[in-house]
């Protein structure tokens, strides 16, 4: 299967090539890039000289849907829904990496990202590319929208206990942590080596976009609304998300309980970990330790004096957060493996 990326010059769409490349069942037919069009990839990706002598092509609408069965959208927000049409009226199948349809309703795009939508008819026809949740509509989809990183981390850590019905469901707080690569490769102040290093920065202590998706897919299981109160950190990792989520519960629960709840959850999920041990320096989730995989790690406790249960969530946001959901989703689209070019090992210590 031919596959292309509109968008390809940025981490997240260097991400995407880095696993297609090495995909036993695709071809990377076309990647575009205004900005570095003529230029060989391995000059914006230094990691895949030798590997590919793929050109950046200008993006061209016709001509990628000509040569490609599906192709992955790594574009700003705002972008992929003013193409996104033309690209599903070819019938080539769409994995949007932006947030242009992830939210069902378009009201709430003014809301979290200023803008109206440009394509809201499709809205309804895009799925929300989290296979754990919509594995069997994903197989089915032409429009897959890819979870955000935040989102992806929150929803995995939550969706198993908000199922019992058991939480407080307009209490729940999350707490980021998120390494430096989330913020994209395009230099600002604040990523300037001297005013990133060494900090543990609040970057969006409320009203952070990523809630919406968070809250839109854990009311869509209980069919009620769920409420989420999210805090963003930037820290000094490059790559990485930990979300330490608490939840409220309404009647005591004991940890083997928990562990019940997440394992008829996740028993079977290839990239779903549980982690809770008792010995060692990693006994719970630790984003080093899922740097450059598709894996995502959930550990948790219980706070019998508050009644508290903490879930903690560790994933790499260019991996599970991005670019790793998006090859398994393709997996699932294309009938593959699910797990297909997604099997590597972390690497310890980095």
């Amino acid at each position: 299967m031919n596959v292309g990326i509109y968008g390809a010059s940025g981490y997240v769409g260097g991400e995407l090539l880095r696993l297609l490349l090495q995909h036993p069942k695709v071809t990377v037919s076309a990647v575009t890039s205004n900005t570095y069009a003529g230029e060989y990839v391995f000059r914006v990706h230094p990691n895949l000289r030798g590997e590919t002598n793929l050109k950046f092509e200008k993006p061209d609408i016709s001509s990628l849907t000509d040569k490609c069965d599906i192709i992955f959208l790594s574009t700003p927000h705002g972008v992929s829904s003013t193409i996104v049409p033309e690209i599903y009226d070819s019938g080539v199948k769409i994995i949007d990496m932006s947030a242009d349809f992830r939210l069902k309703n378009a009201d709430d795009y003014p809301k979290w990202y200023g803008w109206s939508h440009r394509s809201p008819e499709l809205l309804e026809k895009a799925v929300y590319g989290l296979p754990e949740l919509h594995r069997d509509d994903i197989r089915r989809a032409n429009l897959v929208a890819c979870p955000g990183c935040m989102a992806a981390s929150a929803i995995l850590a939550l969706a198993p206990i908000i199922q019992t019905g058991k939480v407080e469901k307009n209490h729940i707080i999350v707490d980021t942590k998120v390494g430096s690569s989330g913020a994209g490769s395009k230099p600002t102040l604040s990523s300037h080596h001297s005013e990133h290093y060494s900090v543990v920065r609040p970057y969006k202590p409320v009203g952070h976009r990523h809630t919406a998706e968070i809250e839109q897919e854990l009311s869509a299981i209980i069919k009620d609304e769920v409420k989420i109160s999210l805090s963003a950190h930037s820290v000094n990792m490059v790559r990485g998300i930990l979300a330490t989520c608490h939840v409220f519960l309404t009647e005591p629960i004991n940890p083997v309980d928990v562990w019940r709840i997440y394992r008829g959850s996740y028993g079977d999920e290839p990239f779903i970990r549980l982690v809770r041990d008792r010995r060692g320096v990693f006994r719970y989730p630790d984003p080093k330790i899922v740097t450059g995989t598709n894996y995502c790690d959930i550990g948790f406790e219980v706070d019998r004096n508050t009644n508290r249960l903490v879930v903690l969530s560790a994933i790499d946001n260019l991996m599970k957060g991005a670019a790793g959901t998006a090859v398994q989703d393709m997996n699932l689209m294309l009938g593959f493996d699910e797990s297909e070019g997604l099997k590597g090992i972390g690497l310890h210590p980095v």
